[in-house]
């Protein structure tokens, strides 16, 4: 028992921060401004390069493509039916939000079946029935 409880409060003492649940300071993360200069740089080298986009969706060719949706980031086929990011600085938010989503399901996946594993002795070091 002792050994459970001494495991909990190692893993507890030992986390930093949940950085997950806090809202971001800035408007982009460390990961995204070093994404975005690098982006302005190749931008700057290769502006001959680029084909045009395409005026219609590629996830749903039936759409116009967003304006936000430039083709710039990674995956960037155009999906956004509902219309949520009207700007760059909004889709950056998304896209943050959509990350610490993520991170918190794995989280969430990872957790249960330990919480299952664990139950009975868990209840029984706070004393409660299982």
């Amino acid at each position: 028992m002792k050994t459970v409880s001494a495991t909990i409060a190692t893993l507890l003492a030992s986390s930093k921060g949940c950085n997950a649940f806090v809202p971001s300071q800035n408007t982009r993360s460390t990961m995204s401004r070093a994404i975005y200069s690098t982006d302005v740089a190749l931008e700057e080298e290769t502006t001959a390069e680029i084909p045009p986009l395409p005026s219609m969706s590629q996830a749903m060719p039936f759409m116009q493509r967003p304006a936000a949706l430039t083709g710039s980031l990674a995956g960037d086929v155009g999906f956004d039916p509902l219309g949520f990011a009207k700007s760059e600085a909004e889709l950056m938010n998304y896209r943050e939000a959509e990350v610490k989503h993520s991170r918190l399901a794995m989280l969430a996946a990872a957790g249960w079946p330990v919480s299952e594993i664990l139950d009975k002795k868990l209840a029984s070091v706070f004393g409660l029935s299982p």
